[in-house]
């Protein structure tokens, strides 16, 4: 086919500017990569250190961001789930003081009650315990001087023990019997000591007031109102429903440890029992910070802080204040319960949270960026 000289030269330019074109986008590229994300990269870093699964939500008024990395179950490829449910651990501590302050701002107990004054009998005084003594504040506060009951449990101190009893019920009373048996720890009032047992009294607390269950108020002036429909309080009930990760603890050396997905929580009720999401745990920090489920003395309750220097942070009432790396601080409640564990919280205002978990026992390193990958992400400026 003949073509003339005119359209010849017309089919040179072109070929010559498509040339350039493809040139010129293809160096851009070369020369700018997309940026990479910092979530994802804090995600990563956090599974580098050990942990089996990961995911992280970070929220603000505005954006939604989600990253995750490894697998839901050990040696497949299946990925974290979106929005997976997982046991939050000592974050359920915050939801037991919010229940508790919300009683205390209707006028139906106050923070300085005592034990015994709900629970005649209950905190004995034979070695030397005394719920005359101990306020409903030391106990959301952990400086009450009451053990830890944590201590005693089988299923929560090795393989063996949790193969033997992972489906064993607890209930509180028992659990504070287990407690009793021990001197508390010295000073009450004046030195901080963690205890879940605060907690576990909280929730009976709770009970004796209202007459119904700790899980029904939780639910009821919690979860419904919010609209948490991936949380719930599981009682007895050993299995998580819905999407997933599997839960591995009791690892050694460069093992993972056994899968403990199925476990009877009983033994942690008001202290570490609640099954939540991130999506749903942000939420809950976003509506307690902004105010949505305390009155605005309860909230300065809650948030006014005591040094607690076997955390190094400061601790108000089932919440910790931490700091920030960029200047101020944030509050939140870091959560564990055999095989999974969680860090999370929410800017003052309740208008930027961020929560990541894991799916196994980390150790120090998955600690630290966990926390590292809070503080980042509470601090960095988002568009």
């Amino acid at each position: 086919m003949h073509v003339s000289g005119r359209r010849r030269r017309d089919l040179l330019v072109l070929s010559s500017l498509g040339a350039v074109l493809f040139a010129t986008s293809t160096g851009t590229a070369a020369a700018e990569p997309p940026p990479a994300d910092p979530l994802q990269q804090q995600v990563d870093a956090v599974h580098d250190s050990g942990a089996v699964g990961v995911s992280a939500e970070v929220t603000s008024p505005a954006t939604r961001d989600i990253a995750r990395a490894g697998t839901a179950e050990r040696g497949t490829r299946r990925p974290m789930p979106l929005n997976g449910r997982f046991r939050i651990g000592s974050a359920t501590k915050t939801f037991t003081a919010t229940v508790v302050l919300q009683l205390v701002g209707e006028g139906r107990m106050s923070l300085e009650d005592t034990v015994e004054q709900w629970l005649p009998g209950v905190v004995v005084q034979g070695s030397g315990n005394d719920g005359s003594r101990i306020t409903v504040r030391q106990l959301l506060q952990h400086t009450s001087g009451i053990r830890d009951d944590g201590l005693e449990i089988p299923a929560l101190k090795s393989a063996d023990g949790y193969r033997a009893e992972r489906f064993r019920t607890y209930t509180p009373e028992e659990l504070v019997g287990l407690v009793m048996r021990h001197h508390p720890v010295p000073s009450p009032s004046a030195d901080w000591s963690y205890s879940n047992t605060n907690y576990i009294l909280a929730a009976m607390i709770t009970q004796k007031v209202t007459g119904r269950s700790w899980a029904q108020e939780v639910n009821d002036r919690i979860i419904r109102p919010l609209g948490l429909r991936d949380t719930s309080t599981p009682g007895t009930f050993p299995f998580i429903l819905g999407p997933h990760a599997e839960g591995y603890a009791f690892g050694t050396g460069t093992s993972t440890g056994i899968d403990v997905t199925v476990l009877n929580s009983s033994m942690a009720v008001g202290s570490g029992s609640v099954i939540s999401t991130a999506h749903d745990l942000n939420r809950f920090y976003a509506a307690l910070l902004g105010g949505r489920l305390l009155a605005p003395a309860q909230l300065d309750e809650m948030t006014t802080t005591v040094n607690a220097p076997a955390l190094g942070v400061r601790y108000g009432l089932g919440l910790a204040e931490i700091p920030l790396s960029c200047g101020g601080s944030y509050f939140g409640h870091r959560g564990e319960l055999l095989g999974y564990i969680t860090w999370g919280g929410a800017t003052r205002d309740g208008t930027r949270t961020a929560v990541v978990y894991v799916s196994s026992d980390g150790g120090q390193d998955t600690d630290q960026a966990m926390s590292t990958l809070v503080d980042q992400e509470l601090c960095r400026t988002r568009s």
